[in-house]
């Protein structure tokens, strides 16, 4: 009897450990969740539209490209100092849980290589026949590198590569040993690639509710997936947040060549158009509502706004053309 029960007592505090180990380790994943759904919130939240470029020193001076630069390096800083980092390529909670940060990131870092590509190809070279900045060389196809790779080599890695490449063109350029042009025709080349982006960008928005589509090979529905409006959504808010920047970075950079084309008010109604891109959404999901239907379509909202700020951009485009 005596034997019985001490193995009855050894059961039971076998089982009052089990149930301890167990509610232990409920409670620390439910701190763990509790941890990872507030950093979450924190990582999604969007940088606001203060200037991203980088504070002069006391003895920089400023030249004729030193803005559009500096802000090309700030958005790529920005993508990878902001709260949680970068988070586009993460294997690991909470980032891997993201999806509407990633995508905005995405349409920052589009903005990022169209411009670094303008620069390398037209902006730092006086002719076609010119040689390439060789600092640019090296940046503009690590900005365009993988952004979901996540080691050997990590995303992060070659984009720092490339801001220390960036660094060294603006220093150059503000010490009269690099160049940078600015000429109408170089602007009207980037303006016209960056309408091509906000024209995409609008058509892919506007098919959150589904749109028929006239081709050569007949009449085809094209509709948005319900899991991807989202994404869709917050890449055109990041890439119209970034290009918002580059054209303030124009204002100032391309002031002669705007004023002497009568094309500043045309900026500037771009950029109006780009800053209503940016209110905040007071919903907690992206709505997707019909057309005329009671609930709201963000997508919608943002696909008028881009549209808008597409048509100025064309007739900044042929303003710039003319002679």
């Amino acid at each position: 009897m005596m034997r019985f029960g001490r193995n009855k007592l050894g059961h039971n505090n076998d089982s009052l450990t089990s149930r301890t180990v167990g509610l232990a380790l409920a409670v620390l994943l439910a701190v763990y969740l509790l941890v990872c759904l507030i950093l979450g919130w924190y990582w999604s939240r969007e940088p606001g539209l203060e200037p991203v470029a980088p504070t002069p020193g006391p003895d920089t001076t400023l030249v004729v490209g030193s803005t559009t630069a500096r802000t090309v390096h700030g958005l790529m800083y920005t993508l990878l100092q902001k709260p949680g980092g970068f988070t586009g390529n993460d294997i690991f909670p909470p980032g891997v849980w993201l999806d509407n940060m990633p995508s905005w990131e995405f349409g920052v870092l589009v903005q990022v290589r169209d411009m670094s590509r303008a620069m390398r190809r037209d902006m730092a070279r006086s002719q076609s026949q010119s040689q390439e900045d060789p600092d640019l060389a090296l940046a503009e196809p690590r900005f365009n590198f993988d952004n979901n790779s996540w080691m050997f080599p990590g995303s992060e890695s070659e984009y720092r590569s490339g801001l220390r490449a960036l660094n060294r063109y603006i220093r150059r350029l503000e010490t009269g040993e690099a160049n940078f042009y600015a000429r109408a025709d170089n602007l009207a080349s980037w303006i016209g690639d960056s309408s091509t982006r906000l024209g995409s960008l609008s058509q892919r928005l506007s098919s959150s509710v589904g749109q028929a589509e006239v081709t050569e090979e007949g009449r085809h529905y094209r509709k948005t997936p319900w899991l991807e409006i989202d994404d869709v959504f917050f890449e055109a808010r990041g890439s119209a947040w970034a290009l918002l920047h580059l054209m303030r970075a124009v204002e100032h950079d391309y002031a002669d060549v705007l004023e002497r084309k009568n094309a500043m008010t045309s900026l500037q109604q771009i950029m109006r158009e780009l800053e209503a891109t940016q209110q905040p959404l007071y919903s907690p999901v992206v709505l997707n509502g019909s057309g005329m239907g009671i609930l709201a379509n963000h997508s919608l909202v943002m696909a008028n706004y881009l549209s808008r700020a597409n048509a100025a951009m064309i007739d900044l485009r042929r303003l710039l053309e003319q002679g």
